[in-house]
């Protein structure tokens, strides 16, 4: 029989094993470090968790996190709002913007199509992007998604539903290895996937 903690640890470490990317042995050992740090620690990693949970919404425009929406990026007139960049995660937003290769807006997807996980294109932020093409000020949409088969699908998608539109639909060039996410991909390698961006066909 596996053996278990008291009460209070098992449910702390079964709380962080819940966590993406943790397993259970990272879970435990985050658990032990956080009981034998003072407690000044812990009321910080508290404070944080319920300063996140009361304070930070999505954006009404774009859909990235923020503390207050519209958020800095969509409200940014120095930004070339004649341009869109799709991505799939608020996470990616940041890969993107550690570049400083780009200065237009984004828009945050919230996944991608995925059959096999029930994820449809009305499960995304896909009739959003479709409402901001309304008008004459954005000439592009850069698709940056990550670049896998959810990826793709989704990027071959959203071109058959904007290149009609009359906007102009381009991807980020090689350089992202497939399979990989953007989270992961450096700066350098995420600037020359910009710079060398392709039309969607």
């Amino acid at each position: 029989m596996v053996m278990a903690y008291d009460g209070a640890v098992q449910r702390l470490i079964d709380a962080f094993a819940a966590l993406p990317g943790i397993g259970p042995k990272g879970a435990q050992r985050i658990a032990f470090y956080l009981m034998s740090t003072s407690g000044d620690e812990s009321t910080r990693l508290i404070d944080a968790i319920s300063d996140v949970q009361e304070h930070v919404t999505f954006c009404e425009i774009c859909g990235n996190v923020c503390e207050h929406s519209p958020c800095a990026i969509c409200e940014d007139q120095r930004r070339d709002h004649s341009v869109i960049c799709v991505v799939e995660e608020p996470k990616d937003v940041m890969s993107v913007e550690r570049t400083r290769e780009y200065r237009g807006l984004y828009h945050v997807l919230g996944g991608a199509i995925n059959p096999m996980a029930n994820v449809g294109p009305s499960d995304l932020r896909i009739a959003q992007l479709l409402q901001r093409l309304h008008g004459d000020e954005v000439q592009e949409i850069i698709v940056a998604l990550n670049p896998n088969i959810e990826g793709e699908a989704t990027t071959a998608y959203l071109s058959r539903l904007i290149s009609p539109l009359g906007v102009k639909v381009t991807r980020l060039a090689s350089g992202l290895p497939v399979g990989a996410d953007l989270e992961y991909a450096d700066e350098i390698t995420l600037s020359r996937a910009l710079a060398g961006r392709q039309e969607v066909s």
